[in-house]
């Protein structure tokens, strides 16, 4: 048996022990790592103790990144600055419905933002954002819809992009530069999606929605919200404006220092032991997911899956590779959530890269469409998660028909700029 043989043999075995663990109602993170199993068996490896723990901590240092970032938003959120601002922005803005879906769109994009996970925006967001919207006559699928769209892109904002920072890793790529090719497309499809849904809305019920929203503390200002972020931003910028001056902090330590920022400035008490059992909860999950698809990399690159894979895709019409990116992408998301990025990913960038395109710009694009797979069956995660927190009681079909328009924009725009982004790259600057 020749080696592209035996690897495609282990590569089904794998793909069928995942389908088996799935149909007996597995989660995600079992099911993956029961794939990688099947695959070091299946490929005479055994059971690799050693490959399993190196691929287990693969992306430990993400793993920091996103435990850090979470803590810190639900300290904001603890806090009463998510409320204060929501509660401010309505009182300001609550006649004028441009501005107030400008800033509802940019208050979204936040928490994944800086946090790299979507269901971050919809539990810390999601439901003072619903409040707002359900009061402008918005119907409750729309509502969803607007919410997950924009908690997706949220995820693939800069500075934290998993599915970026994966493929990077897989291909021994800095994560340097992509923070224009993300923020752009981010914001403006964000902006798009929440008029395109929102265009029949009708003036905030601003008692109402007063009544409905948490109370902020009285004591809670523009300066202590504004003071974690800004610590926050001077630790980062410091780093790139004196960067032989400083030492590389990292994002999991600025991270803790805007969160313990936030801890000290709250008019609130806050039970931080509380909040840090809540927080890692709250992850355990993606945590789970980030670490078996470590392993499953890890086992697929010990067997010749990964090479299979990789050969596989850079061989393939570029045409076709193009035209299918739309479907591809959020399929695989939707069965392998972040580990789509290290099987898939890599591959693609190295196509991207090989074809002469630019790996930041293409990875880029790549990275605004895979966050749709997040509302689509086995796993939907985040699609689900949005329908409870806002309290949908309509058919689940719905919500995913008021997401098919922002979803062909930001599928179309994240393919352009796969296609054109070596005339993009002078984004890849910052």
């Amino acid at each position: 048996m020749s080696a592209t043989t035996a690897a495609a043999v282990i590569l089904a075995v794998m793909v069928a022990a995942f389908v088996v663990a799935k149909l007996l109602k597995v989660s995600t993170e079992l099911s993956l790592f029961a794939a990688a199993l099947a695959g070091a068996l299946a490929g005479g490896k055994g059971v690799p103790a050693r490959h399993i723990v190196e691929g287990a901590f693969t992306y430990f240092d993400i793993v920091l990144i996103f435990v850090t970032a979470t803590l810190f938003m639900n300290l904001l959120k603890e806090s009463g600055a998510a409320a204060f601002v929501v509660r401010a922005i309505l009182r300001r803005f609550h006649r004028h419905k441009a501005p107030l879906f400008v800033l509802l769109a940019l208050l979204l994009l936040v928490p994944g933002a800086l946090t790299g996970a979507g269901s971050v925006t919809v539990l810390i967001m999601g439901g003072m954002a619903a409040t707002v919207l359900r009061t402008m006559d918005i119907p409750g699928p729309k509502v969803a819809a607007i919410i997950f769209i924009i908690a997706g892109l949220s995820a693939a904002a800069p500075p934290v992009n998993l599915w970026a920072m994966l493929t990077a890793a897989g291909v021994n790529m800095p994560y340097v530069g992509f923070f224009l090719p993300l923020l752009i497309p981010c914001v403006l499809l964000s902006l798009l999606a929440i008029f395109i849904l929102g265009a029949k809305a009708k003036p905030v019920d601003l008692a109402k929605a007063l009544a409905e929203l948490p109370e902020a503390p009285a004591k809670m200002t523009w300066l202590r919200v504004a003071a974690p972020f800004l610590v926050f931003f001077v630790f980062v910028l410091a780093g790139r404006v004196f960067p032989f001056n400083l030492p590389a902090l990292g994002l999991p330590l600025v991270f803790a220092a805007a969160a313990g920022t936030a801890l000290a400035l709250s008019p609130a008490r806050i039970a931080l032991l509380r909040v840090s059992r809540e927080t890692v909860h709250q992850l355990l999950p993606l945590v789970g997911t980030l670490t078996c698809a470590g392993i499953l990399v890890q086992i697929m690159a010990l067997t010749g899956v990964r090479g299979l894979i990789a050969v596989t895709t850079v061989t393939l019409p570029v045409t076709v590779v193009f035209l299918t990116l739309f479907l591809i992408l959020p399929v695989s998301e939707s069965v392998l959530m972040w580990g789509a990025a290290p099987v898939l990913g890599v591959p693609l960038v190295l196509l991207f890269n090989t074809i002469g395109l630019d790996p930041v710009v293409a990875l880029a694009g790549m990275s605004v469409i895979w966050p749709l797979g997040d509302a689509i069956p086995p796993t939907a995660i985040i699609g689900r998660l949005t329908a409870t927190t806002v309290g949908m009681k309509e058919p689940y079909g719905r919500f995913l028909r008021y997401c098919l328009v922002p979803a062909v924009l930001i599928a179309v725009v994240g393919t352009l700029m796969v296609v054109f982004s070596k005339k993009l790259a002078f984004l890849a600057v910052f």
